[in-house]
């Protein structure tokens, strides 16, 4: 069995298919609501209720007096009205599931009675037979008809049912590792996740363990999914149950969402690899909050340009490692000496890996000096201005910690090799 949480501050807040009361802001739009409005079915209603009164007063069935008849008649009233209110919340599907197994039960209890008819059975026995038939025949057909009306596709037929929305309830488990990562709640917040959301008992016992531990880092993770679960409920367009199901005989919490998965025909929200590849195997739909956020990555091609901040030092030599906004690390060759800045890099290659996406790059020194030189770099287009050698080597003025070119000393290095 599975019950609704009532989320802090929404008590006794009326459900999806019942009618809200108005506002105070609201009370003025009474007056002029057209045919349909809650104050029309209310009207409808008493008068069915006063006249099945007034009729089982006046005719007094099976001999009852007019006071209890008329109690009679309004019991009848009111249980006809509760399984209409009832009945309003089922779909298409269901209704005309339902009629179609009414009939053929009937049908079938009257060829039943048929039967019975040519039989010796006494007159008081067969009518009893008859009308047992008949009930028991006519509620397996409403019921199994309404229960089988959903696999029926009105949409085929057009026009009249062509708009009929399918109301069936789908279900999806919250994983433990999911609600304690906590970018679940960002998603439903997000109008990503419709239906409703199963948190098994388990997994709350599984919670609370986690916040109730000795280790700080645990009991901050442990609170930290009670915390999403609460933020959660808060959310008005989700539906949010407690699965009590359990399964004692298994005794690994993964199996036992996977079994549940199945029980409720459900799908599984998660972030574990290892129950991503379990639940798939056994024909589970599994909705993997990484594949999502990898999904939502921003697209990088080998040979673009992108700007990125040097982090630390990389594996290999001479590699810088920086990240993305979204955490994506980017491994950048020849940037070990531009740790703490940000630099400009070209991009090599992306790798593409379960855990999520890996960007490998290179930083150009000389485009670099390219751009802090740009007056270097007109020179040498436009020509030696007037007045001024060609010969002068480009280097830093004396007095910045730089030596005066000496004879018989090696040149400077050249900014650009091969024009020297």
């Amino acid at each position: 069995m599975a019950r609704t949480i009532t989320p802090p501050g929404r008590a006794g807040r009326p459900g999806r298919g019942e009618l809200t009361p108005p506002k105070s802001a609201d009370l003025g739009s009474l007056t002029d609501t057209g045919v349909g409005s809650w104050w029309d079915i209310a009207l409808v209603r008493g008068i069915f209720a006063a006249v099945s009164v007034a009729a089982c007063y006046h005719f007094r069935p099976f001999g009852l007096s007019s006071r209890t008849a008329a109690i009679v008649g309004l019991t009848f009233s009111v249980a006809v009205i509760l399984f209409e209110i009832r009945l309003r919340r089922a779909s298409l599907r269901r209704l005309i599931g339902a009629a179609i197994g009414s009939i053929l039960g009937i049908m079938g209890a009257y060829l039943m009675n048929l039967v019975l008819e040519h039989t010796s059975i006494p007159e008081g026995s067969r009518s009893f037979l008859g009308v047992a038939v008949l009930l028991v025949m006519t509620y397996i057909g409403l019921i199994v008809g309404a229960i089988k009306g959903d696999m029926l596709n009105l949409q085929a037929l057009g026009g009249l049912f062509g708009s009929e929305r399918n109301t069936r309830r789908t279900y999806k488990v919250l994983d433990t590792s999911v609600i304690i990562d906590g970018r679940v709640a960002d998603i439903c917040e997000a109008y990503f996740l419709d239906g409703v959301l199963l948190i098994p008992q388990f997994v709350l016992r599984e919670l609370q363990l986690v916040a109730d531990s000795a280790d700080p880092l645990k009991r901050q993770r442990g609170r930290r999914g009670l915390e999403v679960l609460q933020r959660i409920q808060k959310m008005g367009h989700l539906e949010v149950e407690i699965a009590e199901d359990d399964f004692p005989h298994i005794p690994d919490v993964d199996m036992k969402l996977i079994e549940l998965a199945k029980r409720y025909d459900a799908k599984v929200v998660t972030n574990d690899y290892n129950l991503n590849k379990v639940a798939t195997l056994q024909g589970i739909e599994v909705l993997n909050v990484n594949q999502l956020a990898n999904a939502l990555k921003p697209v990088v091609l080998p040979g673009e340009s992108m700007r990125v901040f040097i982090l630390r030092e990389g594996k290999e030599y001479n590699q810088g490692v920086a990240y993305l906004d979204d955490g994506t690390m980017v491994v950048v060759d020849g940037a070990r000496r531009m740790i703490n800045k940000t630099i400009d890099i070209g991009v090599t290659s992306v790798h593409q890996t379960t855990a999520g996406k890996m960007i490998f790059g290179r930083y150009d020194e000389r485009g670099e000096q390219q751009v802090r030189q740009p007056a270097a770099s007109t020179a040498d287009v436009n020509g030696p201005r007037p007045g001024v050698s060609a010969e002068v080597p480009r280097s830093e003025p004396a007095g910045r910690g730089s030596e005066p070119q000496q004879g018989g000393e090696r040149p400077p290095r050249p900014i650009f090799p091969g024009r020297e």
